[in-house]
């Protein structure tokens, strides 16, 4: 991990109206996120994990407040440079897997390697399958493949474009408790060699005490953890 931040957020504050007026679902969000850390974000329902995630991700834009994503501002940008800078340095995994029905796994994970114009995708995506242990199944479709396996795919996917940052929204919320931890070990083992800096969004407690740093979210209320972890690493098996 370097000392260099990744995502740097000030006084960050995101409402929207309703038909009783005013609510405010971020209230004052201060963060600091170094370059190949991983943090979880926990909290109840309708807290304000997700659109914290969206507004970090640039898929929103905040009421106030500043967001900087590897040294950018994202409030300097246009819609068309926001979508330049996720193409060039995020990528997602979610918890309902998000994989192209239509594609088989190597073409899924193929796509954004395309879309990025990186040279050899198809052979960049091979490897990455095969990192994931799914060599066998490059020709298998989604609705052929089992939860732990698609969201494998997922994750060959989100880190074929070696991202700057990767966010998760409930990565495991889908699987049984043998392919959570199997995802768990192979995400943060990926997060680790590819120094790819790791925003978690999670209800589950075990998934989020790998991370080195853990937040609670509360009315809109961001607040670290005293219970955050020095870097944990583990190999896939």
């Amino acid at each position: 991990m370097s000392n260099k931040s990744a995502i740097v957020v000030n006084a960050l504050v995101k409402s929207v109206m309703t038909q009783e007026g005013v609510l405010t679902i971020l209230n004052g969000i201060d963060l600091d996120v170094k370059q190949g850390e991983s943090i979880a974000i926990l909290g109840p329902s309708g807290s304000g994990k997700s659109t914290l995630l969206g507004l970090l991700a640039a898929l929103d834009a905040p009421t106030g407040g500043d967001i900087y994503l590897d040294g950018e501002s994202l409030g300097a940008l246009d819609e068309e440079g926001k979508a330049a800078l996720r193409k060039e340095k995020v990528s997602f995994i979610f918890q309902s897997f998000m994989l192209v029905d239509t594609l088989n796994a190597l073409e899924n994970v193929m796509l954004p390697a395309e879309l990025a114009g990186i040279k050899d995708a198809r052979g960049k995506a091979k490897q990455m399958l095969d990192r994931v242990g799914l060599t066998h199944r490059l020709t298998h479709f989604p609705h052929q493949l089992s939860g732990g396996e698609q969201q494998r795919v997922a994750i060959a996917r989100a880190f074929i474009c070696e991202p700057k940052v990767l966010f998760a929204d409930e990565p495991t919320g889908n699987l049984d408790g043998a392919n959570s931890d199997k995802i768990t070990q192979m995400l943060f083992s990926m997060n680790k060699e590819s120094d790819t800096t790791l925003v978690l969004v999670t209800h589950d407690l075990i998934l989020a005490s790998r991370c080195q740093r853990q937040f609670m979210m509360e009315d809109g209320v961001l607040s670290e953890s005293t219970n955050s972890r020095p870097d944990i690493t583990d190999e896939v098996r």
